[in-house]
């Protein structure tokens, strides 16, 4: 099997030059809206478990539609008493080898996997083993966990969580390469080796909010952040610092991503309603918004339709029509405009 025979990067479908690109957040349903809860009581589902009788259909879409990527997020435990939210439900690997095969455009990215509830082995095939059926499409998001109850169910200690997403981390890296198995402490084993290697040259690798690493451990050893919507004037500040501290490690400037919960109105002129981590708004002012996400340094906006009101093809339909091309257009202004209302904060 041949290894490295992609030398392009995921990152490219998500990075572009003074461009924000746009992608789409899992699970693909609207079951925060009234019209959702509705049918998700109907259908006696838990509060937080979406309805995915629609998935495949509506990645179809997407794919088709000129989006950059879809996301998804790790949920091992649904725990509904502490966080009520059983994220896009299926083990994200396992998803990520059937986006694979019915994708053939998108960036399949993560948000991220919880790294250090997995043995790095395991983890390094798996993400080698989608980025090879994806084509390398694949742009691996890890984090550290912020859900407590799951260590314990594991034996593993929380408190070391820290420490433990930097050794496998450089685990999956050194897996990655030709010329052995990784065996820890360093060792290599030229008599194992793990297959496959990625279609990538490496995949890249970003972190979904702060995995307990400092700024510039982050900044040395990622390629990207991912982190929680909130006011443009903190956002500009975090994309300026991470972007200053690659620089001052002699690296490339980065990938910044962030999220965006959207309920998109019907009325296209209608003003931002905020709700923590987005706003109902119609299109013309999320245009704007974006544009000021650009501004502030934000490469990539992943957008999660679960308040949508609207049915959901008909939103992803309207975003592919009418927003994806107003932010390819050299039309648009060069800076933000300070009329814009500073939505999408955390709540």
């Amino acid at each position: 099997m041949d290894s490295y025979t992609n030398t392009k990067t995921a990152l490219e479908l998500i990075r572009r030059p003074d461009r924000l690109t746009l992608g789409v957040e899992l699970p693909l349903d609207n079951d925060w809206s009234p019209e959702g809860e509705a049918r998700r009581i109907a259908d006696r589902r838990p509060h937080g478990v979406p309805d995915l009788s629609r998935y495949p259909a509506l990645v179809r879409q997407i794919d088709a539609s000129g989006f950059s990527a879809i996301w998804m997020r790790d949920v091992p435990v649904f725990d509904p008493r502490n966080f009520g939210d059983a994220g896009s439900i299926y083990d994200p690997f396992v998803n990520l080898g059937f986006l694979a095969g019915i994708t053939q455009n998108v960036a399949l990215g993560t948000a991220g996997i919880v790294l250090p509830l997995r043995h790095p082995m395991m983890v390094a095939k798996a993400a080698a083993s989608v980025d090879h059926l994806s084509g390398g499409r694949l742009v691996l998001g890890l984090a550290s966990g912020d859900r407590p109850v799951e260590y314990p169910l594991l034996g593993l200690d929380f408190e070391r969580r820290g420490e433990t997403f930097r050794v496998n981390l450089s685990y999956l890296r050194d897996a990655w390469k030709d010329g052995g198995l990784p065996l820890g402490d360093g060792l290599i084993s030229s008599d194992l080796d793990l297959l496959p290697k990625p279609a990538q040259r490496t995949i890249p690798t970003i972190i979904a909010g702060n995995g307990q690493q400092s700024n510039e451990w982050i900044a040395a050893n990622m390629d990207g952040r991912f982190v929680y919507p909130g006011g443009l004037d903190r956002m500009a500040a975090q994309a300026a610092d991470f972007r200053r501290l690659r620089q001052d490690a002699g690296l490339d400037r980065g990938v910044f991503i962030s999220a965006f919960h959207l309920d998109l109105a019907e009325d296209p002129d209608e003003l931002p309603t905020p709700r923590k981590f987005g706003a109902r708004v119609g299109r013309k002012p999320f245009l704007d918004h974006l544009e000021w996400l650009r501004g502030a340094g934000v490469d990539h906006l992943a957008v999660l339709l679960r308040p949508s009101r609207r049915p959901l093809p008909e939103v992803i339909d309207e975003l592919s029509r009418d927003i994806l091309p107003g932010l390819a257009s050299d039309a648009l202004a060069a800076s933000p405009s300070a009329s814009i209302p500073d939505i999408g904060q955390r709540g």
